[in-house]
């Protein structure tokens, strides 16, 4: 068997154009301000390729550069002010933070509804209870990925490698809300590759690369590889692709799979945001 190879790009095309296709009808555009602080190589790209992103889709971006040595008082306040502003939708600051501001603080000033990376407690709590007012960026990209293979997710073995707040844990969830069995293993678990290798569908975001072997995945696996470790300027996976590719039946690469995702879900959120912020007069 060789795996059928899903690439994001394909899937992100369409949500971009649905996104851009309603920009270009409103009068008033939507606006998205990202914050980097400090001088993370990673970061900058990501940035960059939202800003980009946004460009094209007629969404106004605005980016605020921040020095390493920036206190958590100061970011708070700048939150704050973008929160008042109702020329801006959505509010993104770019993680990781350093370490002398907490990311916690952060992610609770950002405004409900300009939580365009639903990381606020309020928005997650809506998304538990199934009632979403978002869906945070990469879990619902996968999502999206799994839509268009069109694969039944009911009742299947569902196994996610990472516990994050990010993507681990809200990836449970939304798997759940498609009926699937979900099993979330992490540097604690025991056995992982014995759990891993029941999976009919593995979800890997532990950030280790060529974690995901052949030996531990079964014939005919869908893996999702959300696992991106950059080493000398090259991105990786945490899947060992050129050998699981021949045991999985779809599998995603890196990069080129969940990524392009991500950055597609962030401007819906952001498009979704305004329209919330024009209902709520904020």
């Amino acid at each position: 068997m060789t795996a059928k190879i899903i690439y994001g790009k394909e899937v992100a095309n369409k949500i971009k154009e649905e996104v851009k296709s309603k920009v270009l009808m409103l009068e008033k555009k939507p606006a998205l301000t990202v914050i980097l602080v400090g001088e993370n190589a990673a970061s900058k790209v990501y940035v960059n390729n939202k800003h980009k992103m946004c460009k094209k889709l007629g969404i106004k971006s605005d980016i605020v550069v921040l020095p390493e040595d920036t206190t958590q008082a100061f970011l708070l306040d700048l939150i704050k002010k973008l929160n008042n502003d109702k020329n801006i939708s959505g509010i993104l600051v770019q993680l990781p933070l350093p370490k002398h501001i907490a990311e916690e603080a952060v992610i609770n000033t950002v405004h409900p509804l300009k939580d365009v990376d639903c990381f606020h407690p309020e928005n997650i709590g809506l998304m538990f209870a199934g009632q979403p007012r978002f869906l945070p960026c990469t879990p619902a990209g996968v999502m999206e990925i799994l839509k268009f293979t069109g694969v039944n997710l009911s009742g299947m073995n569902a196994v996610i490698i990472g516990r994050s707040n990010i993507v681990g844990k809200p990836q449970a969830i939304l798997l759940l809300e498609k009926h699937a069995t979900v099993t979330i293993v992490h540097s604690r678990t025991k056995n992982i590759a014995s759990i891993v290798k029941n999976a009919d569908l593995l979800v890997s975001a532990v950030g280790i690369k060529h974690f995901v072997r052949a030996e531990m995945v079964k014939e005919g696996v869908i893996v999702i590889d959300v696992g991106i470790n950059r080493i000398k300027e090259k991105l990786y996976g945490d899947v060992d692709f050129d050998e699981v590719v021949k045991k999985a039946s779809y599998l995603t690469p890196v990069p080129g799979g969940v990524g392009v995702m991500t950055i597609a879900v962030l401007m819906q959120n952001t498009l979704k945001a305004y329209e919330l912020q024009q209902t709520h007069n904020i």
